[in-house]
């Protein structure tokens, strides 16, 4: 899985949870999480549950939509918020990519500047499990991001809840989610600790620039412990 070097690497500053959301992977989907802020509840309940505190929320695109949201509910659980190429704002003029549409190769073409991890991805064998996965996401991703596509029109008014110390991590050359809308996020998040532009990088810094990203990570959530 192309995500495992960065949960490794984070593992190194901490303990480490990294969930299914309801409805992907390998989970159930309740038939009550039916958009992002249901999702936000769900994760706001988690941390109750576990009973954990002081927790470094990261969330990579969808998973930063439900980050944000979950802050602007209720933040006394949470230390800080990493966004990784957040869906939830629009910026007048641009227009997301919809993934929706495209062709798997669109799809995966979409995600990388780099194009040797575009070769690397399509150069994996898939098996019949990992087919359902890919659908069974998919079906996920519209259900809680179909209409309107990957944003909210709500989420502005309400970032300003946010006083946790916010991260923003950005590839410049982002066919997904404009790098140029990180200036709304900027610009409505009271309280963002710093805003890394990563050049010569995709939708997917984490994977694409891992060093770059997990080394300023890991050492500004160990200087904040």
């Amino acid at each position: 899985m192309e995500w495992l070097p960065f949960f490794d690497r984070l593992a190194e500053a901490g303990h480490l949870l990294v969930p299914d959301h309801p409805g992907f992977g390998d989970s159930d989907d309740p038939s009550w999480i039916k958009a992002i802020p249901d999702m936000a509840m769900f994760y706001l309940e988690m941390l109750e549950e576990l009973d954990l505190h002081d927790v470094h929320v990261i969330g990579h695109s969808l998973g930063g939509w439900i980050a944000a949201e979950m802050a602007v509910r209720n933040r006394t659980r949470i230390r800080d918020i990493t966004l990784m190429a957040p869906a939830g704002l629009r910026k007048k003029g641009l227009q997301y990519a919809d993934l929706f549409i495209q062709t798997p190769l669109e799809r995966v073409n979409a995600l990388y500047a780099d194009k040797r991890f575009v070769e690397a991805q399509l150069a994996k064998p898939l098996s019949e499990e990992d087919r359902d996965k890919l659908l069974k996401n998919w079906f996920a991703s519209a259900k809680l991001a179909w209409e309107p596509r990957g944003f909210s029109l709500v989420l502005p008014n309400w970032l300003h809840r946010i006083k946790n110390p916010v991260r923003l991590i950005w590839g410049k050359d982002d066919a997904v989610i404009p790098s140029a809308v990180s200036s709304e996020w900027v610009e409505k998040l009271p309280s963002v600790k710093y805003f890394q532009m990563i050049e010569q990088c995709g939708h997917m810094p984490h994977i694409e620039k891992l060093d770059e990203v997990v080394g300023r990570l890991i050492e500004d959530i160990k200087t904040s412990a």
